[in-house]
C-alpha cells in the first residue's frame, strides 16, 4: 500500500510537470491509495490529505463535466470516514450536500444510482445516531428501499444494501422499540447472508450483520434471541479473518462481545477466560493511535470487571480500571466515545467502593457522571440515562456520608425529567422510575411530581407506539404498576382527587388509545365553522390510523409515525378553540365524578405501598378507607383462588366448595365489609354499586364476599354489585344510552360444535330459551352450528344491537389479543371484534367460558373478551370469571332473560345487572356457589 501511494504520488509530481490535462484523475488515485492506506493504517493526515486532493480533483470538474458525480461522491464518501473517526458534524453535513448534489446528477436509469442512493443514505443514519434526529432516519430506510427497488436479485450491490437496511431498521428499533423494525431487520439480514455464500467478498459483513440483529435485548425480547447462533455467527466471521487480515482485530472483539452476552445470560466460567483471551488480542492488533483502540480497553475493562465479580480477585478489578482511564485519555473533548468512555470508568470505581469503601472512589465518581452529564444537553437522547446515573451517585453518597446537599442535587435533577419535551423514549421512562424509586424510598416531597410525570410520560410514548395488539407486551413493560403506585401516593398524601385521576389516566391505556380514534365529534361538528371543519379532519385521520393499525405491512411504522403527526397537530388546533382546551387530555376528578351519576363507584387499589379503597359518588369528594391487607397477601390470595376455579367441577366438590368459601370470607373481613359499613351511610339498601378493582384485585370475586354465616349478610345481600374497568370506560358506556336508536335487532349466535372443540350439549335449547322470551318482542335472529362461523359472527356484530352469544370462551393468557369465542370454522378474536363496526349495540350475554379473563401478568390492561364488547360500544356485558357449565348456564340465561322482560314488554340494557342478580337470587339453592357467583355484570 505504501508503494502505491508514493507510485501515484510520482506520477501526479510528473502530470504537474507535464500540465497533462489528466490532473483530475491523478489527484483522485492518489487519494483513493490514500483512504486505502488510512483504512489499513488508521493515520488521520492520510484522510485529511485525500480530503485535500479530492476537492483539488473537483474543483476541476465543473458542473456538465461528464465525470463530476464521481468526484462528488469520492469527495462525500471520505468526509463521511473523516466524521466517523473525529465526530466533526460539518464534515457529515458537508457529506450529505455532496451526495445529494451527486444523486441529481445520476438520474433514474443511471448504472451508480443504486449506490448514490445507498451511500446518501449512509449518511442519514450517521447524522441520526449523533443528532438523534429520527426524520433523517425514517429517510435512509426510504433510500435504502428505493436502491433495492432497483437491484433486482442478482445484482452485485443487493447483499450490501439489505444488510444497510437492516441496520436502519435495527437502529430505529432501539429509538421506538416497534418490534416490526427489529423482525425486519433480522429477516433482512438472512436474506442478505443466504446471497453471501463462502468465497463472497460480502459474507464477512453479513454475518456481522445478522449477529448485531439477533443480539439486541429489548422489553419485547426479554431474552437472547439466540445467543448461541450469535456466537457461531462471530466464529464464523472470525474464520474468514486468519492473522494479517484487516478485519480481524474487529472480528476478536465481536466473538468476545457475543461470548460476553452469553456469560451474562449463562454465566459459563470457561466462556469468561475466552472472552478476555479474545478482547486481549483484539487490543494487541489495535496500536496507540487507532481510532478503535479506547473502545476495545473498556470492552476488556468491561470484562475484567465480570471477572472480579466472579472471582473476587482484586487485582482484575484494579487491571480494568486502569484499561478505563486509559480509554478516557484518548477520548479528549468533543470525542464520540468520551462519554461512554466516562460512564464505564465511573461505574468500575463504583465496584471498587463496594469492595474497599474508600470514599474518593465515589466522589471521582460522580465528577465522572458530571462530565458524561455535560455531554448530554436538553434533547440527547441519552440525557434522561446520564441524569440518572449521576443522580444515583449521588443518593449512594448520601446514604455513607450523610451530606444533605448530595440528596437535594439528586431530586433537583430528577426535576429536570418534568420539563422534558417531546419525543419521550424508553429511556426517559427508566430515569423517571428510579425518581420514583428514589422519592418513595427517601420519602420525599417529589414523588407525587414523579407519578405525575410518568403518567404524562406514558401517555405521550403509547400514543407514538400506536393502539395496536403488536405493542401490547411494549404497554405492559412500561406501565408496570405506576398507576396503582401513583394512586398509593396520593392517597397517603391526602390528595385523594389526584388518585382518581392518575390511576385512571394509567390503567387500560390500549383502549383509552383506541376509544381516543372513536371519539364523538358532535359538539365540536356544531361548535362553529372551524371546529366542523377539524372535526372532519379529525375523523379522516382517526379512521386511516385505525386503517393503518389493522394493516401488517413493511411501510407500517413511517406511515403511523407520518399520521401520527398529523392527527396530534389537528387535536392541538382543536385544544385551541373556545371550550375546547382539554380535548383528549387526560380528565380531571370533575368529569371522572360522573361514573358515580346513578350509585358509587369504589376503586379497590394494590400497591406494593399500600391498599386502600376509594368511594366515588356523584356530589362529593372521594372517600378514602385504608384496608388491612397487603399486596402481596392479595396476590396470594389471588393464586389460590385462580387454582380453585381450576379444578371447578373436580371430584371433591366439597372441599373445592368449602375453600372457595373460606377465601370469599376473606374478602369480605379486609376489603368488602368495610367498604359497606361506609355505603350504609351513603345509599338505601338493594341500590346498585360498582367495582373498580386494580391490580391482583382485578381477579377476585368481589361481588360475592360475605361472611356465609346464618344470620350474616353477604354483600349481595345489600346491593346489585356490577363492574367497570376503568370510570372513563363506564362513562363512555352512559354516553352511548342517551343516544337512543328507532331500530332494535337482536341476534343470538350458539355454537355447540366448534371445530377441533368439545360438544356443548345444551347451546340449541339456550338459543330456544332466549327466542321464546325476545322473538315476541324485538327483530330476532339465530344463527347455530354451520351458521355461526367467524363471518357469521362478525355480520351478527355488525347488525345487532341486542347480542346473545352461546359457546367456548378461549382465553390466552399470555396473547391475550388472541382470545377468543370458538365458531365453527375456527376463532373470533378479540382483534375480530375490535374491526367490527357496529349499529348503536346495547346489550351482550356472553355465556360463555373465562370471558373477564385477560393477560396473566398485566392485569390491569383488561385485555379480555367482556372488555373488548365493551369497547366496541355494547353498553352492557354480562361475562364470566371462570368455567361455566353447560346446563347451568342454560338455567341462569332462562331466569335472567324471564327477569330482563318487563312487564310493558321492552328491553333496558340498565335492567341488566338487576335481571341477573335476581336471576341468580332464585337459583341459589339449585346450583353450585362458584357457578353462582361466576357471572358478572359490566357497565350500565
Amino acid at each position: 500500500m505504501a508503494d502505491g501511494v508514493e507510485l501515484w504520488r510520482a506520477a501526479l509530481q510528473q502530470c504537474l510537470h507535464d500540465h497533462s490535462h489528466q490532473l483530475p484523475v491523478f489527484l483522485e488515485h492518489l487519494a483513493i491509495s490514500l483512504v486505502d492506506r488510512f483504512q489499513q493504517r488508521s493515520v488521520l493526515s492520510d484522510l485529511d490529505e485525500a480530503i485535500n486532493l479530492h476537492r483539488a480533483a473537483l474543483a476541476r470538474r465543473a458542473a456538465g463535466h461528464p465525470h463530476r458525480s464521481n468526484s462528488l461522491n469520492d469527495l462525500a464518501n471520505a468526509l463521511q470516514l473523516r466524521f466517523q473517526q473525529r465526530g466533526i458534524l460539518d464534515d457529515l453535513d458537508e457529506a450529505i450536500k455532496l451526495h445529494r448534489a451527486t444523486l441529481a446528477l445520476r438520474p433514474p436509469g443511471h448504472s451508480d444510482r443504486p449506490m448514490s442512493l445507498s451511500n446518501l443514505a449512509g449518511c442519514l443514519h450517521d447524522r441520526c445516531v449523533r443528532l438523534d434526529v429520527l426524520s433523517d432516519l425514517d429517510k435512509a430506510i426510504e433510500l435504502y428501499q428505493a436502491a433495492l427497488e432497483i437491484c433486482l436479485p442478482g445484482h452485485h450491490l443487493r447483499p450490501q444494501l439489505l444488510n444497510n437496511l437492516a441496520d436502519s431498521h435495527l437502529h430505529r428499533f432501539q429509538r421506538g422499540c416497534v418490534l416490526f423494525d427489529l423482525d425486519e431487520a433480522v429477516r433482512l439480514n438472512r436474506v442478505a447472508l443466504a446471497l453471501c455464500p463462502l468465497s463472497h467478498p460480502h459474507r464477512f459483513s453479513s454475518l456481522n450483520s445478522l449477529a448485531n440483529s439477533l443480539v439486541i435485548r429489548s422489553p419485547e425480547r426479554p431474552v437472547l434471541s439466540d445467543i448461541d447462533e450469535v456466537v457461531n455467527l462471530h466464529r464464523a466471521a472470525l474464520a474468514l479473518c486468519p492473522i494479517g487480515h484487516p478485519h480481524r482485530l474487529m472480528s476478536l472483539n465481536n466473538l468476545g462481545a457475543s461470548l460476553g452476552d452469553r456469560f451474562k445470560d449463562q454465566g459459563v466460567p470457561s466462556d469468561l477466560d475466552e472472552i478476555i483471551e479474545l478482547h486481549g488480542g483484539a487490543l494487541a492488533l489495535c496500536p496507540p493511535g487507532h481510532p478503535l483502540r479506547p473502545g476495545f480497553l473498556y470492552n476488556l475493562a468491561n470484562r475484567l470487571v465480570d471477572k472480579f465479580q466472579q472471582r473476587n480477585v482484586l487485582s482484575d478489578l484494579d487491571e480494568a480500571i486502569d484499561h478505563h482511564r486509559a480509554a478516557l485519555a484518548l477520548c479528549p473533548l468533543g470525542h464520540l466515545d468520551r462519554c461512554a468512555s466516562l460512564i464505564n470508568l465511573a461505574s468500575s470505581l463504583r465496584v471498587r467502593f463496594q469492595q474497599r469503601k474508600i470514599l474518593s472512589d465515589v466522589d471521582e465518581e460522580i465528577e465522572l457522571h458530571r462530565g458524561a452529564f455535560v455531554f448530554c444537553p436538553p434533547g440527547h437522547f441519552h440525557r434522561s440515562t446520564s441524569l440518572k446515573c449521576l443522580a444515583l451517585s449521588l443518593q449512594y453518597r448520601f446514604k455513607w456520608q450523610g451530606q444533605s446537599s448530595d440528596l437535594d442535587e439528586a431530586f433537583t435533577l430528577y426535576s429536570q425529567l418534568s420539563q422534558q419535551s417531546l419525543p419521550v423514549s424508553r429511556l426517559d421512562i427508566c430515569a423517571i422510575e428510579s425518581w420514583i424509586t428514589s422519592a418513595e424510598q427517601a420519602k420525599h416531597g417529589s414523588a407525587l411530581v414523579a407519578y405525575q410525570t410518568a403518567l404524562k410520560f406514558l401517555d405521550q410514548y403509547i400514543t407514538v407506539l400506536a393502539p395496536s395488539s403488536n405493542h401490547f407486551d411494549v404497554v405492559k413493560e412500561v406501565t408496570s404498576s405506576i398507576a396503582m403506585d401513583a394512586f398509593s401516593c396520593c392517597v397517603r398524601h391526602g390528595a385523594l382527587t389526584n388518585a382518581v385521576e392518575l390511576v385512571e389516566q394509567g390503567r387500560a391505556v390500549l383502549w383509552t388509545q383506541l376509544a381516543r380514534l372513536r371519539t364523538p365529534l358532535d359538539e365540536l361538528s356544531t361548535s362553529s365553522v372551524t371546529g366542523g371543519a377539524l372535526a372532519r379532519e379529525f375523523k379522516k385521520l382517526s379512521s386511516s390510523l385505525r386503517d393503518v393499525f389493522d394493516a401488517s405491512t413493511e411501510d407500517q411504522f413511517l406511515q403511523i409515525r407520518q399520521l401520527t403527526t398529523q392527527w396530534d397537530g389537528v387535536v392541538s388546533r382543536i385544544r385551541q378553540l373556545p371550550d375546547f382546551s382539554r380535548f383528549l387530555l387526560p380528565p380531571l376528578f370533575s368529569d371522572l365524578q360522573k361514573a358515580a351519576e346513578y350509585g358509587p363507584v369504589i376503586i379497590v387499589n394494590g400497591s406494593k405501598y399500600s391498599c386502600d379503597a376509594l368511594i366515588i359518588t356523584r356530589d362529593q369528594d372521594p372517600i378514602r378507607i385504608p384496608l388491612e391487607i397487603s399486596l402481596a397477601e392479595v396476590s396470594e390470595l389471588s393464586s389460590e383462588f385462580q387454582s380453585l376455579t381450576k379444578r371447578v367441577g373436580s371430584s371433591d366438590h366439597q372441599l373445592e366448595s368449602h375453600k372457595m368459601v373460606g377465601i370469599l370470607r376473606k374478602l369480605w373481613a379486609c376489603i368488602v365489609s368495610p367498604v359497606v359499613r361506609v355505603l350504609k351511610e351513603l345509599i338505601d339498601p338493594g341500590s346498585r354499586i360498582w367495582w373498580c378493582p386494580t391490580a391482583e384485585f382485578t381477579l377476585l370475586p368481589l361481588h360475592a364476599a360475605g361472611p356465609y354465616e346464618k344470620r350474616s349478610h353477604n354483600l349481595s345481600h345489600f346491593y346489585v354489585s356490577s363492574y367497570t374497568s376503568t370510570l372513563g370506560a363506564l362513562i363512555r358506556a352512559r354516553h352511548h344510552v342517551s343516544q337512543d336508536a328507532s331500530i332494535q335487532h337482536f341476534v343470538a349466535v350458539g355454537q355447540g360444535h366448534p371445530d377441533g372443540g368439545k360438544e356443548l350439549r345444551h347451546v340449541a335449547a339456550e338459543l330456544d330459551i332466549v327466542a321464546e322470551r325476545v322473538a315476541p318482542i324485538l327483530s330476532f335472529t339465530s344463527l347455530t352450528d354451520s351458521d355461526a362461523t367467524v363471518q357469521g359472527a362478525s355480520d351478527a356484530f355488525s347488525r345487532a344491537q341486542w347480542l346473545h352469544l352461546a359457546c367456548h370462551g378461549i382465553p390466552n393468557r399470555k396473547q391475550p389479543f388472541e382470545s377468543s369465542f370458538a365458531m365453527r370454522d375456527g376463532p373470533f378474536t378479540i382483534m375480530d371484534i375490535i374491526r367490527s363496526r357496529l349499529q348503536n349495540p346495547k346489550f351482550a350475554f356472553l355465556s360463555a367460558c373465562h370471558t373477564t379473563v385477560g393477560d396473566e401478568s398485566s392485569p390491569d390492561e383488561a385485555i379480555h373478551l367482556a372488555a373488548a364488547m365493551q369497547f366496541s360500544g355494547f353498553r352492557s356485558v354480562i361475562g364470566s370469571m371462570w368455567s361455566v357449565d353447560d346446563e347451568v348456564a342454560r338455567q341462569v340465561v332462562t331466569a335472567f332473560y324471564d327477569n330482563l322482560v318487563d312487564g310493558s314488554g321492552r328491553l333496558d340494557c340498565r335492567r341488566a345487572a338487576v335481571a341477573l342478580h335476581n336471576a341468580v337470587k332464585t337459583l341459589r339453592k339449585k346450583i353450585p356457589l362458584e357457578q353462582q357467583i361466576v357471572f358478572v355484570h359490566i357497565g350500565v
